[in-house]
């Protein structure tokens, strides 16, 4: 299992994106498959914005997005409060738990809520109306509450006993082939059927190919 630990509360910097760019090329380097684990905490205190400028927002935006279609199963667990990094990566991932004490917070910046690419996987994964509060006042979403809009698929006293088994159930399977999955996933939520049905069709005939292939002679 390759596992990186993100802490929230530090602020947003150049070796933030070079320790998540670091796990991406670690899991696309694998020659065998991997099950990739990401470990959040912590919430970035006020003023965390000074000194941040939109070419390191970009870069750090661009890995997470590198994340998000890594060819393997990517699992996360939160502890306690999580914004900031620590929201944007555990979003970002396949099958996420939470402790009991977790909290999921949109942080703010001086004005209001921070305007990241956390609140857009949110409204994607939730819906507009059920995220608003959070996304627009920055209202905590806590483990009970995150589970039940989906955004959390377990919520575990022993989160890394959960973890463990979710990656036992995962280890094996075909990366690209979940990558390819995932993305279909994605599009699902903007594209209408006709256009929709070619990739799937796509994907169904890759799978029958590689099904043919492995077919004993």
């Amino acid at each position: 299992m390759i596992t990186l630990k993100i802490d929230g509360t530090a602020p947003l910097s150049a070796q933030s994106v070079k320790a998540l760019a670091a796990l991406c090329d670690e899991t696309e380097d694998r020659p065998t498959p991997a099950v990739v684990a990401v470990h959040v905490t912590g919430a970035p205190e006020d003023g965390w914005t000074s000194g941040l400028d939109v070419a390191l927002v970009t870069k750090w935006e661009r890995t997470l997005r590198r994340l998000e279609r890594l060819p393997a199963p990517t699992l996360a667990v939160a502890r306690g409060d999580c914004g900031g990094a620590a929201l944007d990566a555990f979003l970002a991932t396949d099958f996420r738990i939470a402790a009991p004490d977790t909290r999921l917070l949109v942080v703010s910046d001086t004005a209001a809520t921070w305007p990241g690419m956390a609140a857009f996987r949110l409204v994607q994964q939730a819906g507009a109306a059920r995220v608003r509060r959070a996304v627009l006042l920055g209202l905590p979403i806590d483990a009970a509450e995150a589970r039940a809009l989906g955004i959390a698929d377990e919520v575990a006293d022993d989160p890394d006993a959960v973890l463990a088994a979710t990656a036992e159930r995962v280890t094996g399977l075909n990366g690209k082939e979940l990558a390819i999955r995932r993305q279909l996933l994605f599009d699902a939520t903007s594209t209408g059927f006709e256009d929709a049905i070619g990739p799937h069709l796509a994907a169904c005939d890759r799978a029958l190919r590689r099904a043919t292939a492995e077919e004993p002679s």
